[in-house]
């Protein structure tokens, strides 16, 4: 697992390195520029993806629809750029989950219960980062082939918690053959650096795993199971449970 490890640790140390000092003229940009990511988050919250308008923007901020293009030349590379924010926020809220020094299993657990909050407590920004692709979330997804991209800083956390647990004592998982002769071609065409650090059984889980994970609380934040279950919480933590049992950690 080294390079899975070194490859989280470069992005880390990367974002915590102090930039250059910033001109007059720079540091009003990118206020101008954090001021409409916030509008547009604005927009997502109270009318779901479709809500975001760049001239809805312009018009809020007191500018004409012309002027915002010199910030965002789309509303497609707006939207990328919020997905991109929600994303490394969300990666904070995990990470902040996670108690010092803890087992690898606890982490997993604690990072879990983290992202169903976060989602639960956001359900119109995990439909902007996990429901059906708008536009300039499909550019953003297409761009998560390195581990220097925010959805991969995302992931990073669970793949090296994960990781780890692999190297202490591999779990069960179905036979090889049956894994390479399904995820192989898959993977053989998704170029993600640190994918082949784990064996391929590892990263069956790991993707089993994340599915699980995801479907219960995408059913919770777009209400699908409010027809059988008043409270979600108890069937998360019954499943998380179950998952980290086939990981030996129950």
């Amino acid at each position: 697992m080294p390079t899975v490890f070194a490859s989280v640790k470069r992005v880390h140390k990367e974002f915590n390195v102090a930039g250059p000092t910033l001109t007059r003229r720079e540091r009003l940009r990118n206020a101008t520029v954090t001021e409409i990511k916030q509008l547009a988050r604005r927009l997502l919250v109270a009318g779901g993806p479709t809500a975001i308008s760049l001239r809805a923007i312009a018009r809020d901020m007191g500018m004409t629809a012309p002027a915002i293009y010199r910030y965002f030349p789309s509303l497609d590379r707006l939207v990328e750029e919020l997905a991109e924010d929600l994303y490394d926020e969300l990666r904070g809220v995990v990470e902040a989950a996670r108690t010092p020094d803890a087992h690898p299993g606890q982490h997993l657990a604690e990072m879990a219960r983290a992202f169903r909050r976060w989602s639960v407590e956001h359900p119109a920004e995990f439909e902007l980062m996990f429901g059906s692709p708008v536009p300039g979330v499909r550019t953003f997804e297409a761009g998560c082939i390195t581990p220097d991209h925010a959805g991969a800083r995302f992931g990073a956390p669970f793949l090296e918690a994960f990781g780890q647990l692999w190297a202490m004592a591999p779990f069960p998982t179905p036979p090889v053959e049956l894994i390479e002769e399904r995820l192989r071609p898959i993977l053989a065409n998704y170029p993600v650096e640190f994918i082949p650090d784990l064996p391929i059984q590892a990263v069956y889980a790991y993707l089993s795993g994340w599915t699980r994970l995801y479907g219960i609380v995408a059913m919770e934040v777009f209400g699908h199971l409010r027809w059988a279950v008043t409270d979600m919480e108890p069937l998360f933590e019954a499943e998380l449970s179950r998952f980290l049992g086939e990981l030996g950690e129950g």
